[in-house]
């Protein structure tokens, strides 16, 4: 048998890279708006334009790209679009895309210290700097997972760990341990309830303020009843920044509920942590340095690529405990003297996320993230008071964060929606909805890089326009 031809040439992968990066270049440029920002396709449309049987023979990867962005490219619902306005934009910014572009070409896997220093050792270091630009104390810790989701389900579990210090031989053994949040926390809480074996019956939702945050006292009573009936309250998950509404739970009173009651404080910041990098926000935090577990996603408001997000653990040993297991064959003489990354969550393998990090970091530095989110909120600011002097529009809610609730003045629910669908099918923005005490509002949620006051205005100018005319039959 011959040898196989192996990988593409040199002279091939150069000219490939080059076009890849000419065609990122435009696509990422200041002057690029992508259309329509969401993709307009139909479901299955994109499968008729591949082979129904795998490829026989090769081809010039240059010739794939071309064929993506011939072909494929219409299926893309434009995140990295400025016009980007629905759930939580995860824009990528230029130092990010270098970096994933390089980590992908280094292949890094760090499940052991020994098997990628640089990973384990960057992540130590840019989640320090981060913590350190967050304003948390430095007993916190941070280990990187692709998703909020992820890195909340290891904080429940180490809580679970914590609450019953035997459960790793014993099970739960008929002990039914119990978790709270409010009826806005996301629905994250709820599948890592399902996946950690509690049951959606030991999920309590505790009952919410005007302002949509958790009553603090409302949550000590239903700790209190639960003990008395003999269930094992575990962890309480509040929110900075919900995805609904952006709204914040009161993170200090509720501290002091867990405390006493010796029960796992987590506190949800994926969207909304990044603003704490902002003096002006950093009292809707208050408390948060009290907590066991923090989440905060860079990929959702601190213009790195998805994924990357952080879970800081006060006691970094507790996680490791619950998911340290080394069997023989990656024991190595490190062992005891170096953070192995596998120890850290049920993953072995790791990608080299923290390159990311480090090159955002080192590109915008400190003062330049900041200055970036303190500009969306100065655009949510001015959203919000554009629609105030709006004839056909209302806030529906105080804005929180960079996140923009409003509706179409005294109509109704299904009107609302008529509205948002037309908007999106129209290709130039994409917003999304949600529901708070039944009724529709629509978000606006300003997050990207290149967000500008010209988009808001365009935004705002087309809204108008298709309220003031009818929509088709």
């Amino acid at each position: 048998m011959s040898q196989p031809l192996g990988d593409i040439t040199p002279e091939e992968f150069q000219d490939a890279a080059g076009f890849l990066t000419d065609w990122l270049s435009n696509y990422l440029s200041k002057d690029s708006y992508p259309e329509p920002v969401l993709s307009q396709v139909e479901p299955g449309e994109l499968l008729k334009t591949q082979p129904t049987e795998p490829p026989l023979k090769g081809q010039n990867p240059r010739e794939v790209l071309e064929e993506f962005e011939r072909e494929l490219s219409r299926g893309l619902t434009h995140w990295n679009s400025p016009r980007f306005f629905a759930y939580f934009s995860i824009s990528a910014s230029g130092p990010g895309v270098l970096a994933d572009f390089l980590s992908a070409g280094l292949n890094q896997q760090a499940m052991l210290w020994r098997t990628s220093p640089i990973s384990t050792e960057l992540e130590q270091v840019t989640l320090d700097w981060l913590r350190q630009g967050l304003g948390l104390p430095e007993v916190f810790r941070g280990v990187i997972y692709d998703t909020a989701s992820v890195s909340t389900l290891h904080a429940l579990a180490t809580a679970r760990e914590v609450t019953l210090p035997d459960v790793r031989m014993k099970g739960q053994a008929g002990r039914q341990l119990v978790v709270y949040c409010s009826e806005h926390t996301h629905s994250s809480i709820d599948k890592a309830v399902l996946m950690l074996g509690l049951g959606w019956d030991n999920l309590r939702k505790i009952p919410c303020d005007e302002n949509l945050a958790i009553i603090p006292f409302k949550l000590a009573e239903q700790i209190e009843e639960d003990r008395k009936n003999g269930l094992f309250p575990c962890a309480v998950v509040v929110t900075t920044g919900t995805t609904s509404t952006a709204s914040s739970d009161p993170v200090d009173a509720v501290a002091d509920v867990c405390r006493k009651a010796g029960v796992w404080l987590h506190v949800d910041a994926a969207y909304g942590g990044p603003a704490a990098l902002v003096e002006e926000m950093r009292p809707l935090f208050k408390g948060w340095e009290r907590a066991d577990s923090i989440v905060v996603n860079p990929h959702k408001w601190l213009f790195t690529p998805f994924d990357l997000s952080v879970l800081y653990l006060r006691d970094l040993d507790r996680l490791k405990q619950a998911f340290s297991l080394t069997p023989e064959y990656l024991k190595n003489d490190e062992q005891g003297r170096v953070l192995n990354l596998m120890d850290t969550g049920v993953q072995l393998g790791r990608r080299f996320r923290s390159l990311k990090l480090w090159m955002i970091f080192r590109c915008f530095g400190l003062e330049g993230m900041r200055q970036r989110i303190a500009f969306h909120l100065e655009l949510a600011r001015y959203l919000a008071d554009q629609i105030e002097q709006s004839e056909h529009f209302e806030l529906a809610l105080p804005v929180n964060m960079s996140l923009v609730c409003f509706r179409w003045k005294g109509r109704s629910n299904e009107e609302q929606i008529e509205l948002m669908n037309r908007l999106n099918q129209g290709g130039k923005f994409f917003i999304s909805h949600t529901k708070i005490h039944d009724e529709i509002l629509l978000r606006c949620a300003i997050g990207h890089i290149r967000a500008r006051h010209t988009d808001i205005d365009l935004f705002l100018a087309e809204l108008a326009s298709l309220v003031e005319k009818p929509a088709a039959v």
